[in-house]
């Protein structure tokens, strides 16, 4: 069993949403068509993806069920953290109710039993899958979309509640994975864990107080934004940048 991760997928499949990638440049050329085959190259149906938010082009549920669908169809298991694009994100509820393989996480985490890649513990909507009686090798999945930071450039009030909001869901989502009984904790933000300075956050600072593994996230396109994510260690966290064209359509595996 493996964890990979990928964020970003910008789909548009609904013949209603004309949004097409490649006006923001060559590496967006036919990207459902190229990730779609990157992702079978990749992923065993054991496995699980995370996929850290900007999921959908849609506005509404209806309009992004195309695009789920295109997801619900790949190999592995899928969970899916909201982006700020994800306009059509609703009650939470509903989108558990929508699929077998996908898990929406919204406040909440989720357990990976990684002796045999069973679920446990799924949020409402799905059917609990129990996994292995050894607790050993108990992975956490967490995350929350985040927002800016303080430090970035016109960081204002508005900007302060909705990041302080997010960091409330966030420690939420961390300590519900913890109760299922989580040792190792792998974190999904959309937005970068820090400014563009690489200064602490209240992001860095609570990954780093539940000692989180591996923190992935997205957001970031193109090779002058891509410098602005942290990638690499700080304080015993591994931080990847995994947006779709910083991967090259390919979800990146993260744990094994």
């Amino acid at each position: 069993m493996a964890i990979f991760a990928i964020g970003d997928l910008h789909l548009s499949l609904d013949e209603r949403i004309e949004k097409p990638m490649d006006v923001f440049g060559r590496s967006w050329a036919d990207h459902d068509a190229r990730l779609r085959e990157n992702w079978i190259n990749t992923v065993g149906q054991g496995d699980t993806v995370i996929i850290c938010g900007d999921v959908s082009w849609g506005l509404r549920l209806d309009e992004a069920l195309a695009d789920i669908r295109f997801i619900e169809d790949l190999p592995g298991n899928k969970v899916i953290t909201k982006g700020n694009h994800d306009l059509w994100w609703g009650s939470i509820s509903k989108l558990n109710a929508l699929s077998d393989n996908i898990t929406f996480l919204q406040n909440t985490g989720m357990l990976i039993a990684a002796s045999d890649a069973s679920v446990n513990n799924m949020p409402c909507g799905h059917e609990e899958r129990m996994g292995s009686s050894d607790h050993s090798g108990r992975i956490g999945i967490c995350g929350t979309r985040g927002w800016i930071c303080p430090g970035t450039d016109g960081f204002d009030a508005h900007d302060q509640k909705i990041y302080e909001r997010e960091l409330l869901r966030l420690e939420m989502s961390i300590q519900d994975a913890i109760a299922k009984g989580a040792e190792d904790l792998i974190c999904s933000l959309h937005y970068p864990p820090s400014n563009d300075k690489f200064q602490e956050s209240g992001f860095t600072e609570i990954l780093t107080r539940y000692q989180v593994k591996t923190c992935v996230y997205g957001h970031l396109h193109g090779k002058e934004a891509f410098k602005n994510g942290y990638k690499g260690y700080w304080n015993g966290v591994e931080y990847k940048l995994v947006s779709l064209d910083y991967v090259d359509a390919t979800p990146v595996k993260i744990y094994e």
